[in-house]
């Protein structure tokens, strides 16, 4: 039995609550948590009760949560969202996994900087296994403090505070342009001055795209995309193909800047002139396979 603080909620409760929020009806509720109406308004009365407040406000048309029904949500979503990692994990043993990390990295260093320093610690480490997921930096840092993943990779960029961070490497971004393009010959270039531009960019869900579209929303303007694509590759050969501009990591341009016959431009803006980190909340604290990761990551920076 799982218990919640010091009430005693188990997680069929907490999980029944959840499908309440989310269905907006006891219900509905009941319906998803596979339970009769009689047996979900029991156990909701009974977490009431037990709290001695509210959680729900009951109208006519559903319920809606009261402050104290706001908080127990989001802390039942992080139970929840453990206890699943913790079958998840166990099932990896199960499976002759010696151990797991759960690693968030922003879109920069998945498509750049990780894959071959990554390869080279699973590689070696062959009962480890590590869960990488695509978050943007000011997630990643929130998920970390929350205890939601082991290692992170952010752009420095965000805030840092209550956590341990170490550079990993530069990783500035730029302006690709066509070779003809009439900004091909500037050195140098800041946001303001092509935000009339027409653009490539990355699919919604990105978080370098959202960062950019970040930039642009606080300039007061909106950036005008003439196509979204899944990858770097494909942004710069629609740029080498004068479709548009695009803004992506220095490395991506150099990478491709012959075969997608592009040039890039320096983008002068601070946020632009960025530092990949790798952040966790305590290195010495970690479980073993985390750190070993961790500090095969540092060694092997670009």
């Amino acid at each position: 039995m799982w218990y919640f603080a010091a009430m005693r909620f188990d997680l069929t409760d907490l999980r029944l609550f959840l499908n309440v929020h989310e269905a907006g009806t006891i219900t509905g509720g009941a319906e998803r948590s596979h339970m009769t109406l009689a047996s979900a308004s029991e156990r909701v009365r009974g977490m009431e009760e037990a709290l001695g407040v509210a959680l729900l406000l009951r109208e006519r048309r559903g319920v809606q949560l009261t402050p104290a029904g706001r908080t127990l949500l989001h802390h039942a979503r992080l139970v929840l969202q453990q206890m699943d990692r913790l079958q998840g994990e166990l099932a990896d043993y199960g499976a002759g996994f010696k151990g797991h990390v759960r690693l968030l990295c922003n879109t920069s260093a998945l498509s750049e900087h990780l894959p071959q320093v990554l390869g080279g610690f699973l590689a070696r480490h062959a009962g480890i296994s590590v869960d990488l997921e695509e978050r943007a930096s000011s997630e990643i840092v929130d998920a970390l403090r929350n205890g939601l993943c082991d290692v992170g990779m952010v752009s420095d960029s965000v805030d840092l505070d209550g956590l341990q961070s170490f550079a990993f490497c530069a990783d500035p971004l730029v302006l690709v342009v066509p070779r003809g393009h009439g900004l091909a010959q500037r050195r140098s270039v800041d946001l303001a001055a092509i935000v009339d531009c027409a653009f490539v960019g990355l699919l919604d869900g990105s978080a370098l795209q959202a960062h950019i579209t970040q930039q642009a929303r606080r300039l007061g303007q909106r950036l005008n995309y003439r196509v979204r694509l899944r990858s770097f590759e494909s942004v710069c050969r629609m740029v080498g193909e004068g479709i548009g501009v695009g803004i992506v990591p220095q490395a991506v341009a150099l990478r491709h800047a012959r075969a997608a016959k592009i040039k890039r431009i320096a983008l002068t803006d601070a946020w632009a002139a960025r530092n990949l980190m790798l952040c966790v909340r305590d290195l010495d604290a970690l479980p073993a396979p985390a750190q070993q990761l961790a500090r095969h990551l540092l060694a092997h920076s670009p």
